[in-house]
């Protein structure tokens, strides 16, 4: 496994460009809520550009090759996970429910025990 230290933006093109792409988000946004008049497909066109824009500036900018990159290697990963079968599935999920109701079932007469010894031994030697 490796480690890799956080990386900090030092460069002002990539603090730029992310902060445009950041801004042409909100606009896209913004532009949804202010065009309320206009057909839902002329807001949704706003919408999906600054989105789309966005996108490409974050795309372009140092950061956002390092999250494709990231994108990329956590996809690889994933392909590597071995899922269990159908048959673990249902085996697993039984023996947590089975588990579940036994400490259910536990803790209920906990609280019977606590509820006697509280409300039965306890108040009747105070009264």
């Amino acid at each position: 496994m490796r480690t890799q230290e956080v990386e900090t933006v030092s460069n002002k093109s990539d603090l730029v460009l992310v902060t445009l792409a950041a801004l042409a988000a909100i606009a896209g946004v913004v532009a949804f809520a202010l065009l309320s008049e206009q057909a839902l497909a002329v807001r949704l066109g706003a919408l999906a550009g600054g989105f789309v824009v966005a996108i490409g500036l974050a795309w372009l900018s140092p950061s956002g090759k390092r999250f494709l990159a990231y994108g990329q290697q956590s996809y690889e990963e994933l392909r590597r996970v071995v899922w269990p079968t159908r048959k673990e599935t249902l085996n697993t999920t039984g023996l947590v429910m089975a588990f579940v109701v036994i400490m259910a079932f536990f803790l209920f007469f906990c609280d019977l025990i606590i509820e006697w010894g509280l409300y039965d031994v306890l108040l009747r030697i105070t009264l």
